[in-house]
This record gives structure tokens, C-alpha cells and sequence, in this order.
């Protein structure tokens, strides 16, 4: 295997959590964190005869990350890696790396408390902070308290604040590993742009590939815009060589695949992704990134009860997760679609989804948990009262 920037700090991870629960790993993009470390620990002693399960926020995250490491082995997924995702999933008798999405952790935390036959739970990206890995750890650390001594728990982020999450893991150890970026230029619009997100898109990428070599990845708020800016490339004068892969969450796994992959020879490509492309994921031979700064988050309305799909701008960790992919493979360029000006304004992290979802469904998980008081659990943001009460 290559060598990545994640190995020299693998021998102090395995040694924290040789000595001690718990464990946060803070690893820049492209550092190897995702693929590398669950195959580290298959050799520890305390994890003989153990399962590892690593929690992925997105279902193509979790199959690409399985598949990689199933790869290194020289392996199939499905026999010392596999993946359980919504509607699909490949394990085998010999599994022992199970890359989960993180509902199915809820679920499987309700059918056995214990995690009889698991000895490392990881929680990748986990500064994403959906409301399904707070709920995962929060039950994950009750379990660790009540049932299971031995059960480690390994937090992972790109972004993260680590010493809040230390200290709801009892003051764990906090490892911290630099990445492998090569240097991105970026440039930024000389004024605001006040027309349609998928003209500005399709302009920036004619530009773009004129300008640079590589392939191009440009992040649009949804599949509507994706749809829209698909829809506009080919009415333009693209060259023969030019391939157009839409990617979003709803779409068919082959198609997804055909976008992270490498093209053929001689071809350049260019993928429209939605935020599913930020983290945990490399698009084979990008180079060039650009931003529209808008991203598609769900919104609940106590008003109303009913949760809507708001477009919002991105924040400043988004927005250098999204840099971030034009130099995983060589230097590269970040078109943003946004003045300097406006950059300066960018709010640091998108609010926690505890703070802003329909909690309907944690009341749910917490009644059938056996939990009455959300004060009995260990939360990194305690569910807010109004809210819950709504629930």
C-alpha cells in the first residue's frame, strides 16, 4: 500500500486505544483516515475474534470506502470488508470491517445493546453532525457504560473541534494528523452574481476547461440544478472529449460509480454533485473545483410541523472541505462563486441537524431505548427543549 500522511500517527492511535475507551482522530482531507485506519486495528489483541463498524454519513461514502479497503486486501467487498446500507448490503461469514450508514447503527444498537460481537465502533466525519450520529453516540457511550467496558469508541473528523468531544468521551485522548493537499489556487468572482445558480455553473466550467487541464467537479445546491446545468453543457459547444457525470443521492448506484471513477483515456470529465461529494470521497482525476456556495439542508417548522428542503449558503468548513477536493491529486484551482467580500461572511460550521430537524423520530429511538429523561444520555448537544416536547 502507498504510503499517506494518516501512518505516522497510527502507531499513537493504536497505542490510545490499547490503553484507554476512547479516542478522537483529527485528520485533514486526504490523509488516509477513512480507508486506513479500520485496517490498522484487524491485528490488535483486544479486538480478536471482534468486529469494527464504521459509521459513513452517506451511502456512497460507505460502499466507495469499503470497496477501496477491500482492494487493498487484494479482496471482494463482502469478505474481510463489507458495507450495510439502506436496501443494500454485502458481509459475509468473514467480515470483520462493516462500513455502516448511521441509522442502521440505531437499529442495530435497539436489537443488541451489548454489540456482543463488536470491539471498535468508528464515527467518521463526524463534524457532519447529523442527528442520527449524535443519536449513535450518545447510545453508543450508554451501551459502553452499562454493558460493555471493553467496546471502544473512535471519533474521526476532518473539521472538527476536538476537546468538546474529548470530554464527552471522559477526557479521550486526542490524536491529531496533518493531510496531503497539494496547493489550490482560488479564485473569486469580481462582483456578486445575481443570476441563476446554473447559468453562473455552466459559464465557470466552459471557462474552466479552456483555461486548466483536468477533470472538473462543481457542487450545486440539488438535483434540480445538477438536472438544469446538465441540461446547459449540452447545449454548449463542449469538445468531444468532454463527458458530463451527474452526482446526488438519489441516483442509481451504477451511476454514481461512473462519476467517482476514473474516465477513459483521453477523456475529461465533468461531475455536478451535490454535497455528497464533500468528504469521505475521491472523484479520480479532479483537479479543478467549483463552488456555487449553496448546499440543500432540511428545515423543521414548528409552525407548520412539517420539514422543508431550504437552500442555504455554505458555511466556512463546507466551503474548504469543497477547496479541499481539487488537491487531493496534484495542484489545483477552486473557481467560488462568490466575491472576497462576501467569503469574509460565511458563518464557520452549518448549525448541528439536532438543532434544526424534526426530533419526532429521536423521541421515537429514546422511547425505545427505554430512555424518559434525554439528561440520562451523554449529548454533544443536548436536544432542545421546545423541540422535543413538540416531538
Amino acid at each position: 500500500m502507498k504510503a499517506m500522511p494518516i501512518d505516522a500517527v497510527l502507531p499513537e492511535l493504536t497505542g490510545a486505544l490499547a490503553a484507554s475507551n476512547n479516542a478522537v482522530l483529527v485528520a485533514a482531507p486526504g490523509a488516509g483516515k477513512t480507508t486506513r485506519v479500520p485496517l490498522v486495528f484487524l491485528e490488535q489483541d483486544w479486538l480478536v475474534k471482534k468486529r469494527i463498524l464504521m459509521l459513513e454519513p452517506r451511502r456512497l461514502a460507505a460502499r466507495a470506502a469499503a470497496g477501496y479497503m477491500a482492494r487493498q486486501l487484494g479482496e471482494q467487498v463482502g469478505e474481510t470488508v463489507g458495507y450495510r446500507v439502506k436496501h443494500d448490503t454485502r458481509v459475509g461469514p468473514r467480515t470483520r470491517i462493516e462500513v455502516i450508514t448511521e441509522g442502521i447503527l440505531t437499529r442495530m444498537l435497539q436489537d443488541d445493546p451489548e454489540l456482543a460481537d463488536v470491539g471498535l465502533l468508528i464515527f467518521d466525519e463526524f463534524h457532519e453532525r447529523s442527528l442520527h450520529a449524535d443519536l449513535g453516540l450518545a447510545l453508543s457511550l450508554q451501551a459502553q457504560s452499562l454493558f460493555r467496558e471493553d467496546l471502544r469508541i473512535l471519533v474521526m473528523s476532518a473539521t472538527l473541534a476536538a476537546e468538546p468531544v474529548a470530554r464527552l468521551l471522559g477526557d479521550a485522548p486526542v490524536i491529531v494528523s496533518a493531510g496531503r493537499a497539494f496547493p489550490v489556487e482560488t479564485r473569486f468572482l469580481p462582483k456578486p452574481w445575481t443570476g441563476a445558480v446554473e447559468e453562473a455553473v455552466t459559464r465557470t466550467v466552459l471557462s474552466a476547461l479552456a483555461e486548466e487541464a483536468g477533470d472538473v467537479l462543481a457542487f450545486l445546491p440539488g438535483a434540480k440544478e445538477i438536472r438544469t446545468t446538465q441540461a446547459l453543457l449540452a447545449k454548449s459547444e463542449l469538445a468531444a472529449n468532454v463527458r458530463v457525470y451527474p452526482l446526488y443521492g438519489a441516483l442509481a448506484q451504477h451511476e454514481q460509480d461512473a462519476a467517482i471513477q476514473p474516465g477513459q483515456a483521453g477523456e475529461r470529465k465533468v461531475v455536478l454533485a451535490t454535497s455528497i461529494a464533500e468528504t469521505s470521497l475521491t472523484v479520480e482525476g479532479v483537479r479543478i473545483v467549483i463552488d456555487s456556495g449553496w448546499k440543500r439542508l432540511p428545515r423543521f417548522s414548528s409552525r407548520t410541523g412539517m420539514t422543508r428542503l431550504e437552500t442555504v449558503r455554505v458555511s466556512r468548513a463546507a466551503a474548504d472541505q469543497r477547496r479541499g477536493r481539487a488537491g487531493r491529486l496534484d495542484a489545483g484551482v477552486c473557481y467560488r462563486l462568490w466575491t472576497e467580500q462576501e467569503d469574509r461572511m460565511l458563518v464557520a460550521h452549518e448549525p448541528p441537524e439536532m438543532t434544526e430537524a424534526d426530533l419526532a423520530p429521536l423521541a421515537l429511538e429514546l422511547a425505545a431505548w427505554g430512555v424518559n429523561d434525554v439528561q440520562e444520555l451523554q449529548w454533544l448537544d443536548v436536544p432542545p427543549k421546545a423541540s422535543l416536547a413538540q416531538a
